[in-house]
């Protein structure tokens, strides 16, 4: 294992997304990440588009948005370092829901999808952990959005 892989696993097997998991799978997980860097406005997650990672937000800040007729890009979302951002690389057809942007210099980890969905279709316990871990990461997110459109809409919805 090269210092790169070590420090990747060390980061994944501390996160309270991961904390509690397998060695095992903490290890397979870590084979699929890659540290990465968003400068401030850049665009990370554009909805609609293919969705092949997640991000575990290291530092920065990091504003997931919808578009909302006659009123624009809102913020539904503001993740800090610690969150996780993106759900929809477990969920067929595997496109963006939202937006997504830096709002300053942001460093994450990034998981490739397609690799950790490969991982888990050979052990389908791996999925399923995985599962357990990120539903409550959609019900959050849903819930927001809820929210949100009440804001927007106010009785209407």
């Amino acid at each position: 294992m090269t210092n790169v892989s070590k420090s990747l696993s060390s980061v994944v097997e501390r996160h309270p997304l991961f904390v509690g998991l397998d060695p095992e799978y903490l290890e397979l997980i870590a084979g699929c990440a890659s540290n990465v860097r968003f400068s401030a406005g850049q665009q990370i997650l554009r909805e609609g588009e293919s969705a092949n990672h997640f991000y575990l937000v290291r530092y920065g800040r990091v504003s997931v948005e919808v578009f909302a007729p006659g009123r624009g890009r809102l913020t539904i979302q503001t993740l800090h370092t610690g969150d996780v951002l993106g759900w929809s690389w477990l969920v067929k057809p595997y496109r963006w829901h939202h937006d997504a942007r830096a709002m300053e210099l942001t460093r994450c980890l990034q998981f490739d999808g397609a690799c950790i969905r490969a991982k888990s279709e050979e052990d389908p316990r791996l999925g399923y952990e995985l599962m357990k871990r990120f539903a409550p990461l959609i019900a959050r997110r849903l819930q927001r959005a809820e929210l949100q459109l009440l804001d927007v809409y106010g009785d209407a919805v």
